[in-house]
């Protein structure tokens, strides 16, 4: 049971701060990862209440930047005094590292199962969402590029990221990833269906 004045908390201080982030990072993406945190906690036996904070945390590092928002927002989370009143010393370090260990290029496992539920959660593999993401960053780095420019810079993160041999890791292997990464690689494998979705967003997004 997640007490009440937790949940207040963190819906009236800590998930307000995603709205600052990029279109991919909202508060609506914080939201699901901590629904998918809730219902793997339960799955595997893990502490509810925990799982719940650290995925509110997990990408707050981002107003710092993006290649080592995963240490920023776990140091964070450590630094709130507030979350005190719920966790012992003990727990919040484990959720700090749990934090730290969400990030999709990570090379290691995560060194808990609370590391393991974010990093699963947080991938939300969604094909269509996947790809107006990948095409919304670009936009946010190269913000006057063309729609070749985007769509090719896109294409290669996905390639990179998400088909066989790519670097992005499923620690728990829930069914929703283990299918959505299936109909991702197969809209990769099919350029004109890829090229056709990104054409989609870039049209409605100029």
């Amino acid at each position: 049971m997640i007490p009440e004045s937790l949940k207040q908390y963190i819906e009236q201080t800590i998930l307000p701060q995603y709205d600052a982030f990029d279109g991919g990072h909202q508060r609506d993406h914080a939201q699901t990862v901590i629904g998918e945190s809730l219902k793997l906690a339960r799955e595997h036996g893990a502490d509810e209440q925990m799982a719940y904070t650290i995925a509110a945390y997990h990408d707050l590092g981002l107003r710092y930047d993006r290649d080592t928002h995963h240490i920023h927002s776990g140091k964070i989370l450590l630094a709130d005094e507030r979350l005190r009143e719920w966790f012992t010393e003990e727990q919040l370090l484990v959720m700090r590292d749990a934090v730290e260990d969400h990030r999709a290029s990570s090379k290691n496992p995560p060194r808990t199962i609370y590391g393991a539920i974010v990093a699963e959660a947080d991938r939300q593999i969604d094909p269509e969402t996947v790809i107006r993401r990948t095409m919304a960053y670009s936009k946010k780095l190269l913000p006057e590029a063309s729609f070749e420019t985007l769509y090719q810079r896109s294409y290669e993160h996905l390639l990179e990221k998400y088909a066989e041999g790519g670097y992005m890791r499923l620690w728990l292997n829930s069914e929703r990833n283990v299918l959505g990464l299936k109909n991702l690689r197969a809209i990769i494998r099919d350029e004109a269906r890829l090229r056709q979705l990104c054409r989609e967003w870039y049209d409605k997004n100029k």
